[in-house]
């Protein structure tokens, strides 16, 4: 989620709730999912996630937002705690896996970032959170979040991966975790303000500073020999999913999924929307929520988005697992022991009951 989406004020949410409708019955198509399972490996197979037994899986997670901006802002590298007492506090919502959201000048270690939060420092501390996590049965979405090109310092999100940094960033990551397959790559967080043929090739920005397109950014991480899920986000701060089976570049490995974000605030915020754009996108691959909330403090998007999700077998991952505001973050929790907002309490009980 960028900064400026967190501060968002509520929209007419009653009208919204209104267009979303009774809950539809799930498709034919979709088979049984492992609910209960906790997979430690994760891989594509037709249009679902499977385990390392093959067997179909459908995830439900947490955002773990701090990665992105604390090391390019100079005071840290987590907000909050990163050990093993807040992974377990996760775990008790049902969790299985967390997104990490990255910031390339930190990994890197390049624009200025301090040393003690960037380069080695950095990579050293993702590196452990990451096996942390993994320890505690949770699988992992690295997700490039913050970017900037040439000397600029990423300190936010841009319209989408530049060409000067994104891909040595992507060949270093992938090189590092290519052989842990409880690992997944989001390509870059939220494109936005781009045209569909940008998104796919690259292009040159109103700024005068050149894109990498998800073709060159997945050509990064399969030339390490990855064979990881990788997922790509659409446009509209990766809400628009409507060209994104034209537009995805070929994978050797077979092994994409679309990346979609919703809010209430956000754009494709409909039951009709989803039918008509993201139904559609998951019959042919893995659909992954990646973000997802609500800005009131409430319940009632969230909690007919994910019964829409269950009844469609898509994952899904919460926005956010820190302690702001839950109507501007929006975030799950008050405590990192695990005390929920009153969104996040919606969230938790449909991890615990699906």
């Amino acid at each position: 989620m960028s900064t400026s989406l967190r501060c968002v004020v509520a929209l007419v949410l009653s009208a919204l709730v209104g267009s979303l409708g009774g809950p539809s019955s799930p498709p034919a198509a979709v088979p049984p999912l492992a609910l209960a399972a906790q997979p430690t490996v994760v891989h594509v197979k037709g249009n679902h996630l499977v385990d390392g037994h093959g067997h179909v899986v459908q995830l439900a997670g947490v955002n773990r937002s701090g990665t992105e901006y604390a090391c390019a802002e100079g005071w840290g590298i987590f907000d909050g705690p990163s050990g093993g007492a807040s992974i377990t506090a996760i775990t008790t919502w049902g969790a299985q896996i967390v997104r990490v959201p990255l910031n390339e000048d930190c990994w890197l270690g390049i624009n200025g970032v301090p040393a003690a939060y960037g380069g080695a420092a950095y990579r050293s501390a993702v590196k452990g959170f990451v096996q942390r996590l993994e320890n505690h049965g949770l699988l992992v979405d690295l997700d490039l979040h913050w970017t900037a090109p040439g000397t600029q310092l990423a300190l936010g999100q841009q319209v989408m991966a530049d060409a000067d940094h994104s891909p040595t960033f992507w060949r270093k990551v992938a090189a590092t975790f290519k052989t842990d397959h409880a690992v997944m790559f989001e390509l870059f967080n939220e494109p936005h303000d781009i045209t569909w043929s940008c998104w796919r090739n690259g292009c040159l920005t109103d700024g005068g500073w050149r894109t990498a397109g998800m073709r060159q950014l997945l050509g990064a991480v399969r030339g390490t020999g990855a064979t990881n899920v990788v997922l790509m986000g659409g446009l509209d701060w990766s809400s628009d999913l409507s060209q994104w089976l034209s537009h995805r570049p070929a994978d050797p490995a077979g092994q994409l999924a679309a990346a979609f974000h919703t809010y209430n605030f956000s754009g494709c915020n409909t039951r009709a929307c989803w039918r008509s754009t993201v139904a559609k996108v998951g019959k042919h691959v893995p659909v992954v929520m990646t973000e997802f909330g609500e800005n009131d403090c409430a319940g009632g998007y969230v909690g007919p988005l994910m019964n829409w999700a269950d009844a469609h077998g898509l994952s899904y991952l919460g926005w956010t697992w820190d302690t702001w505001d839950c109507s501007s973050g929006p975030a799950l929790i008050s405590s990192y022991d695990g005390t929920p907002t009153g969104f996040g309490k919606v969230v938790r009980d449909h991890f615990l009951h699906r």
